[in-house]
């Protein structure tokens, strides 16, 4: 029997990395699978009245007035309201307002 028999032999990186390589491309997939997924589940494209009422503590005379003034755009489908959640994104940071104390 030889010495060399009972030493342990250590893997190669390149070996190391060929066995990790096919996971981190698997965990990737399922990173970007779930980041899609949670866009697509957390954020509503439209708001309705009832939820500018709820988010932003306003009432609905706010809201119809900011409509009429064209200070919050919409559509109108039937009798419901949307506002499309990145207008509303977008007006919120032009009216942005940092206050250096």
């Amino acid at each position: 029997m030889n010495s060399f028999d009972n030493e342990i032999q250590l893997p190669t990186v390149k070996a190391i990395k060929n066995l990790l390589n096919p996971i981190y491309e698997r965990l990737n997939q399922i990173s970007s699978q779930l980041s899609s997924q949670k866009e697509h589940k957390t954020s509503p494209k439209f708001y309705r009245n009832n939820d500018l009422k709820e988010i932003f503590n306003i009432s609905n005379n706010t809201i119809i007035k900011y409509r009429e003034t064209g200070i919050l755009p919409y559509t109108k489908m039937g009798d419901i309201y949307l506002y499309e959640v990145k207008e509303i994104d977008k007006i919120l940071k032009q009216n942005y307002i940092k206050i250096n104390l």
